[in-house]
């Protein structure tokens, strides 16, 4: 298991390409969902300096705040509700580039203003939600869909 991060500059595709060896060092040998999920958080968030990256779970009929980092949250989200409860319904990976003119936006901070949201899935069901957001306009694009798109497919083992 990796302890520290090695953090990459440079573009966004290597800067992604160096992060998610670490992150699967870091769930190597763990089995503890919780702990795999604040790893992969803490792992983001170190290397992007994003303003918020967490997760969501599913719990019932909402999905409920799980680990996280950066600015206190939103606890529960309903299905279909904002970013995090449309990319739940529709099942797929969301890019706002402007989250106020996102329809039912949730403003958890004032300070963000772009979005991007990837499903969870286990055994072909979304099981929660990876939420970053950046304070900066248009700032997620193909390149994040498709690395975090990968770096949640690291949890279909859970």
């Amino acid at each position: 298991m990796a302890e520290d991060l090695i953090i990459q500059d440079g573009d966004k595709k290597s800067q992604y390409e160096s992060l998610i060896p670490q992150i699967k060092g870091l769930m190597a040998g763990e089995h503890n969902l919780v702990a795999n999920l604040g790893n992969i958080t803490a792992a983001l968030k170190e290397q992007f300096n994003w303003l918020w990256v967490g997760f969501y779970w599913v719990e019932s009929d909402e999905l409920v705040l799980a680990p996280f980092q950066g600015p206190v949250a939103c606890t529960r989200i309903k299905k279909g509700r904002g970013v995090c409860g449309t990319s739940w319904e529709k099942g797929i990976t969301l890019i706002v580039d402007d989250v106020e003119k996102f329809p039912g936006h949730i403003a958890c901070s004032s300070a963000s203003r772009s979005e991007i949201v990837v499903p969870v899935f286990q055994n072909g069901q979304i099981v929660g939600v990876l939420d970053v957001d950046s304070t900066e306009l248009a700032h997620f694009d193909a390149i994040d869909q498709t690395y975090l798109e990968e770096i949640v497919g690291l949890l279909d083992q859970f």
